[in-house]
């Protein structure tokens, strides 16, 4: 979603100026024209967020805390453009303060709530965007900004989970690296001046002293080489065959694969129970959930589902048919259109694989600690066996 500032004519004849929210210029314009504005000129309106707040980023819990309080302020009877302008000031995150002060702007100018919140994708999402928009046409504003605070915070504790569970590889990597340098810098001359000169080294051992005396002697080009590699990994990992890569295949990954499946799984059915809990319509919800799922092959399934189910399709056939969808999840799916209780039942789906992913996310530190373990024992012991092999050789020539 984009803003755009317009001058024009209203259908009375007068000049009027303001803004609108819309994917682009054409879509602006149509909706202005049907809102009876003859346009003369219209312009896309530049955010600078970080120019305006200083850059820092808006967490997942600062969102949360944000909509829970705001909430209460609705529910006390406090008008949305008051509540607005009193978080902003109450906020310690000035990229949020920032666009908070923007947001109660917009709409004490008309703008529509949803709109103004849709300016700032960086910060409100999607999900975020519908929900409040839910609010606004149903009258349920208060009941859809706590909905989202308790989504947000479920989603800030499966964030945390994955981070606990890849923070222990990336450390044992962080300190093999450490080690394998020390090595080099340290260790390996001392083992050099201990084996006689002559004496024959296997391709393994000399191919150590040459990185040590490359190391000390030319550090400098080891630091420069490390830079472009970690510059070309930076650049290919933001690259798009990177991501289309990634994304087709991240799913079917060993040992992470499932992890991930389950943790998308979540995700999707706790924002589609969410969506469809506040009174978004099953399409809408579903158009919402499939971004927010972080899987490119679950979006495109459910957009695949959506052209199906307007078709007058069930939501579960359609999903199943993708083949990604587990058959417990299409099934309490089936159950649930067919009780009345999708909502219920879609969040005890994402419970269940919110549980899952917390219990796999321990198991999977105690499974990847033993092999990290061994992975640098063996490197380690490789070095070593090189490094005595030529003494042990040149003591049995001297001793024979």
């Amino acid at each position: 979603m984009a803003s755009f500032t317009y001058d024009g004519m209203n259908r009375q004849g007068q000049n009027v100026h303001g803004e609108v929210v819309a994917d682009n210029s054409s879509a602006a314009m149509d909706k202005l024209r049907e809102a009876g504005i003859i346009v003369t000129d219209i312009k896309e309106k530049v955010i600078n967020e970080k120019k305006k707040s200083g850059g820092k980023k808006v967490s997942i819990q600062d969102v949360a805390v944000f909509a829970r309080q705001m909430a209460a302020m609705i529910s006390a009877g406090v008008p949305v453009t008051r509540a607005l302008a009193t978080l902003a000031k109450q906020t310690t995150n000035p990229t949020l303060s920032a666009a908070i002060v923007d947001i109660s702007e917009n709409v004490e100018s008309g703008m529509p709530l949803s709109d103004a919140f849709a300016m700032y994708p960086k910060i409100f999402d999607d999900l975020f965007v519908a929900m409040i928009a839910t609010g606004e046409v149903g009258g349920i504003l208060e009941q859809s900004l706590i909905s989202l605070a308790n989504q947000l915070q479920k989603n800030k504790a499966l964030k945390d989970n994955i981070k606990s569970a890849v923070s222990y590889p990336k450390n044992i990597g962080i300190f093999a690296i450490i080690l394998l340098i020390a090595m080099l810098a340290f260790m390996v001359p001392i083992f050099q001046k201990m084996i006689p000169s002559g004496t024959e080294l296997n391709g393994l051992t000399q191919f150590i002293f040459n990185a040590s005396n490359s190391l000390r002697t030319q550090w400098y080009l080891w630091i420069l080489v490390a830079a472009v590699i970690i510059v070309a990994l930076r650049f290919i990992i933001k690259s798009k065959f990177a991501h289309t890569f990634w994304e087709k295949n991240k799913l079917h990954m060993p040992l992470l694969g499932d992890f991930i499946t389950k943790m998308v799984i979540a995700r999707f059915c706790r924002t589609l129970a969410t969506l469809l809990a506040g009174g978004v319509t099953a399409v809408e919800a579903l158009q919402s959930a499939g971004p927010t799922s972080g899987s490119d092959l679950i979006r495109d399934a459910v957009n695949d589902a959506i052209s199906d189910i307007e078709e007058g399709k069930s939501i579960s056939d359609s999903l199943d048919k993708s083949g990604l969808f587990p058959p417990m999840v299409t099934g309490m799916i089936a159950i649930g259109e067919e009780a009345g209780t999708l909502p219920e039942l879609l969040d005890k789906v994402a419970e269940f694989y919110e549980e899952d992913v917390e219990t796999t996310s321990r198991n999977l530190g105690s499974i990847i600690e033993p092999i990290a373990l061994i992975g640098i024992g063996g490197l380690v012991g490789a070095m070593l066996i090189s490094l005595y092999l030529p003494i042990f050789t040149a003591s049995t020539s001297i001793g024979s």
